[in-house]
């Protein structure tokens, strides 16, 4: 079965050596392990080609339910497993259908920048699936497999990166948090070792998966860090949301955008919390495993579940900061209408004020302007001026003493 570079791809994982095979073997190599990565699409059209080759490779194809799971595009973040294989499926970050991955992000951090107020970021995800086997890795991901090609490019220059401690240019597709975190472990991995070997020049190579859940967990490692990412231009939008709504003399007019960011707000903490979910379960599941025999793979066992725990703790903090912006949009909400109420408060006081002003200068008014014959000061020259010094010095005693009060004093700028 000849693969389509587009559709699938097949590795052999073995020590710190990885290689790219040209077709999917029948056959289990000596040392090492394969990872299998197909698209959806691909996994439906060669379905059974595909469960015949992991019959001979693994000894246990695929379940009919846990085929269903990976051909399902609507189907949630959940772990599941059999005496034979772990079956995880998680929900990738794709911003919009056509724009996945680098870009992705790329197009929130544009909304963020040039229309942060209009253009609230939408959120789409779509799921990878992952079957691991004791020596197999079935991974099936969508049509544009961006994840896979760059984790596959990273094995692949780690395969050719000599022992001169130079490190491989870091892809382009990997998230911010992904490239600082792989830096990191290059670095660590990468430390002048205690014995080395000759000609190494005391530094250690990069270190490559162990086995079929370590390369899982550390693609899970990749998904789960673009929600890294989107949480932070997330942040950026909802604080200039804030600041709108926080400003005196600011006009709220869409308040659709801002019900749309918080709608991506709640999906982004359900794809979590799902995702979260799923991790856990697998975690527990790897706490249940024997312990093996020797030392080295005792090593392997543990490295493996603090991955996973790791895993674990950038979902806890994603679900976390999440519910943290959503209270501090609703407060700043809360906050918006406190402070209209206030501003209506002013005015209304205000007018009440000048028409409390006003109320005596209409008496004397209304009563000046009665059709009786006989009115005190109607007939007198100074009459006028008598009426109208009374009615400027109830004036300025009423303003001197509503300034008093701090009736006309306004709460805020």
């Amino acid at each position: 079965m000849v693969s389509n570079p587009s559709s699938i791809r097949i590795f052999h994982i073995a020590g710190n050596e990885a290689t790219e095979l040209a077709a999917v073997p029948y056959q289990l190599p000596d040392k090492g392990f394969l990872w299998l990565a197909c698209t959806r699409s691909y996994f439906s059209e060669q379905l059974g080609s595909l469960q015949l080759a992991l019959q001979k490779l693994s000894g246990a194809p695929l379940v009919d339910l846990h085929v269903s799971d990976l051909l399902n595009p609507q189907l949630p973040s959940h772990y599941d497993y059999t005496s034979q294989y772990d079956l995880l499926v998680i929900r990738r970050l794709a911003s919009t259908p056509s724009k996945t991955g680098s870009a992705a992000l790329a197009a929130v951090r544009r909304t963020a920048a040039d229309k942060p107020i209009d253009d609230a970021p939408h959120i789409s995800t779509t799921p990878v699936g992952f079957a691991a086997w004791e020596r197999v890795l079935l991974s099936v991901h969508p049509e544009d497999c961006t994840v896979r090609d760059a984790y596959a490019r990273r094995l692949l220059q780690f395969a050719r990166t000599d022992t001169s401690g130079s490190a491989p240019a870091e892809p382009d597709p990997l998230s911010n948090a992904t490239q600082e975190r792989l830096a990191r472990e290059d670095k660590a991995y990468r430390a002048p070792a205690a014995a080395p070997a000759a000609g190494t020049g005391g530094v250690q190579p990069v270190r490559l998966p162990t086995s079929p859940a370590d390369l899982m967990m550390r693609t899970v490692n990749i998904i789960v860090d673009n929600y890294l990412d989107l949480r932070r231009e997330l942040s950026r939008h909802l604080d200039l949301w804030q600041s709108a709504l926080l400003a005196p003399r600011k006009r709220i007019a869409n308040w659709q955008a801002l019900l749309e960011a918080r709608l991506t707000l709640h999906q982004l903490d359900e794809i979590c919390e799902d995702q979260r979910a799923a991790v856990q379960d697998w975690v527990d599941a790897v706490e249940t495993w024997p312990l093996p025999e020797s030392a080295g793979a005792q090593r392997e066992l543990e490295a493996l579940k603090v991955r996973s725990r790791d895993v674990l703790e950038h979902i806890e903090r994603v679900v976390h900061h999440v519910r943290r912006l959503e209270q501090s949009t609703e407060t700043a909400v809360q906050m918006h209408f406190s402070v209209q109420s206030n501003r209506a408060n002013d005015i209304m006081r205000t007018l009440t004020t000048i028409t409390a002003i006003f109320l005596p200068l209409n008496l004397i008014a209304a009563i000046f302007g009665m059709n009786f014959e006989f009115i005190p000061l109607i007939h007198k020259e100074d009459g006028f001026w008598w009426a109208m010094g009374v009615m400027a010095l109830i004036t300025v005693t009423l303003i001197g003493f509503f300034s008093y009060k701090r009736y006309l004093t306004r709460t805020g700028k």
